[in-house]
């Protein structure tokens, strides 16, 4: 990766103190339309693609048999905060399914809401596997391993049906052979999958705009994950995450999804565009929003509106420990032409 263009800058007073580089496509029409850096480059998807890990729970009938609901199938797509309201509905997908928190296959972390971390620690509790931010995918992959008879026990197994019907459906989506993913094991024990950027940008464009070759089923469930995650933006990420903020910012226009490591998925199907973006040195704190951010202005999407949520991302401002501001990170992407 040496040599890749800078995408952000970390500015202390008016000097360059430290750079973050990264790679970005930009799909329109399902085809190659602009970009900065590498779109062959190969690196993990990580939650990113979340949304096709949800893709045969919906095409096999499952959610509707167990009689999920469009906030749970959001909460299936989500590396969620932790919130109250998160781990309620993971549990109660749990119990549709006649599961338990102690099948999830997860692991346990504490929220990433501030406010519920310390909730927790005040209560003298331990954080569980519903914590997890995963635990609404976990729950879905449970509860598909129930549906269709597969072995509960051995859910995340790459061999289990379930890792198998996911493989697919990332395969066809993405347009990358099963055979050619490079495989790891993800944060959450699930198995993830590497590939390039370019094809990271497929997957997204035709999960806004399936082709009906995909089959009824699947065109289906990518609508309804679709419309799940735009509706309850909420349960995508939560009250503080750049997903949940982007989509509530741009209501019904765009579909979006983090990855750990810098990585960030986008679709806005109103412009038939998909954007694949990953930050090099994996930061996703200071110049994976920035740069997010200003891609959307560069397309046009923003209105006064979204500037006035998602404005303090790019540039974000930097102040020390008296909360004085001493600088800034911002998008150094002049050079994309969308």
């Amino acid at each position: 990766m040496n040599g890749s263009p800078i995408v952000a800058k970390v500015i202390r007073g008016e000097t360059v103190e430290s750079v973050h580089r990264g790679h970005v496509v930009v799909l329109r029409d399902n085809e190659f339309a602009s970009g900065i850096g590498d779109p062959s480059i190969v690196t993990f998807t990580r939650s990113s693609i979340k949304a096709f890990q949800a893709v045969p729970f919906i095409a096999s009938s499952a959610a509707d048999a167990l009689g999920f609901s469009e906030k749970e199938i959001a909460l299936a797509c989500a590396s969620h905060s932790g919130e109250p309201f998160h781990t309620e509905l993971a549990l109660e997908m749990l119990a549709k399914a006649g599961l338990s928190e102690s099948e999830l296959g997860c692991g346990p972390h504490p929220p990433f809401h501030e406010a519920t971390a310390d909730d927790l620690i005040r209560s003298g509790k331990e954080p569980t596997p519903v914590h997890n931010n995963c635990s609404g995918k976990h729950a879905a992959m449970l509860a598909l391993a129930k549906h269709i008879g597969a072995d509960t026990a051995t859910y995340l197994d790459p061999e289990n049906p379930v890792q198998m019907e996911i493989a697919k459906a990332l395969s066809l989506f993405s347009g990358v052979a099963v055979r050619d993913f490079r495989m790891g094991i993800d944060g959450c024990s699930a198995p993830n999958f590497a590939m390039p950027l370019e094809s990271m940008a497929r997957a997204y464009a035709n999960l806004i705009d399936p082709p009906e070759e995909f089959g009824e089923e699947i065109v289906d469930a990518a609508r309804r994950i679709v419309a799940a995650m735009m509706n309850h933006p909420e349960y995508v990420g939560g009250s503080f995450r750049l997903d949940t903020k982007v989509m509530k910012a741009l209501p019904g226009r765009i579909v979006c999804k983090v990855g750990a490591e810098g990585v960030w998925l986008a679709g806005i199907p109103e412009l038939k565009v998909a954007i694949a973006l990953k930050i090099e040195d994996g930061n996703d704190d200071r110049a994976r929003p920035a740069v997010a951010v200003e891609l959307l202005r560069k397309l046009g999407v923003m209105t006064p509106e979204a500037e006035a949520v998602l404005g303090e991302f790019s540039p974000r401002t930097l102040k020390n420990r008296k909360d004085t501001e001493v600088g800034r990170v911002e998008a150094a992407i002049e050079s994309l032409e969308i």
